[in-house]
């Protein structure tokens, strides 16, 4: 009895396959979610079984507030962002410029530029949200 067999040109699994396929599916995950708990079983972890101890002196590890680091990280990616939709409304600038007239271009130009200033108003209040969001964060959760 072939495992596979073709019909019409392609090639289906018979219901035999598939049963079996679906249990080595379920076995592969079941062994995949129990596998991390066994090995870590040998107890509690600490910062040199990490390895932080060995590269402590290479590698200067910031000790600042975990809240700034994530706004400047905020703040850099909205500048990254930031410069992406200038780009596009210098591009669609250009675009218009050299369109000479063609109504496709000039059309395509001033879809770029819409696009590049709705961009920018986006990436504007969302830098407005988070500024407000984290400053009110550090102010609530500072010490008195």
């Amino acid at each position: 009895m072939p495992i596979l067999h073709e019909k019409g040109g392609d090639i289906r699994m018979t219901t035999r396959m598939k049963k079996f396929v679906g249990f080595a599916a379920t076995a592969a995950i079941a062994a995949a979610t129990a596998l991390p708990a066994v090995t870590f079983a040998q107890g509690t972890l600490n910062a040199n079984d990490l390895g932080v101890g060995a590269i402590s002196n290479d590698i200067k590890l910031g000790g600042g507030d975990v809240r700034q680091t994530a706004a400047r990280i905020i703040n850099v990616a909205l500048g990254f962002l930031g410069i992406i939709a200038v780009v596009i409304v210098l591009v669609g600038g250009f675009k218009y410029m050299v369109s000479g007239g063609n109504e496709d271009k000039t059309t395509e130009a001033k879809n770029l530029i819409v696009s590049g200033i709705i961009g920018l108003a986006i990436i504007l209040s969302a830098w407005a949200i988070t500024s407000f969001v984290i400053s009110n964060l550090l102010s609530a959760t500072q010490d008195s």
